[in-house]
């Protein structure tokens, strides 16, 4: 799961990012404001922690812009982290759109807490099924059948999956599906995308997914 951590303190960025990255997110990590737009744009995210003081564009305005867009990230579950601590502030915060509201300094471990209960109310609403041939993908149960029956995949066989489903008929690099699995300046294992493949195609069938010499992959005609 992928998290965009939007916090200009580096000191306490890089402490979250940390902890994060050890609870087992990869976290994309930006220090201003007005950087969240073209992330927000180029990647997909389970949950946005956004601090309210930002540089170039603060949280308020961020989030505002989030929740008014139209595209599938308007619903993206944000958690507000802020000294900012009155009830005015966390009233206001809430009906800006922010999800939940954390007041520094927090326990690490109520965050990731704080983490996990937003993604599980954005994973209750409904949202479209991803199907080709056989399988069928729920993003939000994060659950795949073939032919009916459940297919155990491990997390990141899961977002590779998912990031070719969503684009059936494109061929993606292999440098887009590390994207599907690994945050900013986290080390990447040489032939990752190679063994996720691999069992994939063991799970849900030899001709499944499909090798473009020199390009990448996509998925076979259904």
């Amino acid at each position: 799961m992928r998290i965009l951590l939007i916090e200009d303190d580096t000191s306490l960025g890089s402490s979250l990012q940390s902890w994060l990255e050890l609870d087992g997110y990869a976290v994309d990590w930006l220090t201003r404001g007005d950087q969240a737009a073209t992330a927000l744009a180029t990647h997909d995210y389970q949950c946005v922690l956004l601090d309210r003081g930002l540089p170039g564009l603060d949280g308020d305005a961020v989030l505002q812009a989030l929740r008014t867009a139209r595209t599938a990230q308007a619903t993206l579950p944000v958690i507000m982290i802020t000294a900012r601590d009155t009830l005015s502030d966390r009233v206001e915060g809430l009906d800006l759109g922010a999800d939940d509201y954390l007041v520094k300094p927090f326990d690490l471990e109520e965050l990731s807490a704080r983490v996990r209960a937003a993604v599980r109310r954005a994973a209750a609403q409904p949202g479209p099924l991803l199907r080709h041939g056989e399988v069928t993908l729920d993003p939000a149960a994060k659950r795949v059948t073939r032919a009916g029956q459940p297919v155990p995949l491990t997390a990141r066989e899961f977002a590779v999956l998912q990031a070719l489903m969503r684009r059936p008929h494109h061929i993606l690099s292999r440098t887009q599906l590390e994207d599907a699995l690994y945050g900013w300046g986290e080390e990447v294992e040489s032939n990752a995308i190679e063994v996720h493949i691999h069992n994939l195609r063991k799970k849900l069938g030899s001709r499944f997914i499909v090798t473009v010499r020199n390009q990448g992959y996509t998925l076979a005609p259904p």
